[in-house]
């Protein structure tokens, strides 16, 4: 996985697609918006969906 989606992120791609980001690309979501992005993204998941019954386990 790091063979394509470092290039890609180098490049100013994304590593998310047309079905978003499964469990394979999740780790790659850190590198692509930063850490800060990611807990931004949580706190509105937890705002919305405070019993995580929403897509569990999942990235966002």
């Amino acid at each position: 996985m790091a063979e394509i989606f470092r290039p890609a992120l180098d490049l100013g791609g994304t590593v998310s697609g047309e079905h978003g980001v499964g469990l394979l690309k999740r780790p790659w979501l850190a590198a692509e918006h930063g850490a800060a992005a990611l807990a931004v993204q949580r706190r509105i998941k937890d705002a919305l969906d405070p019993a995580g019954i929403l897509n569990p386990g999942k990235a966002v």
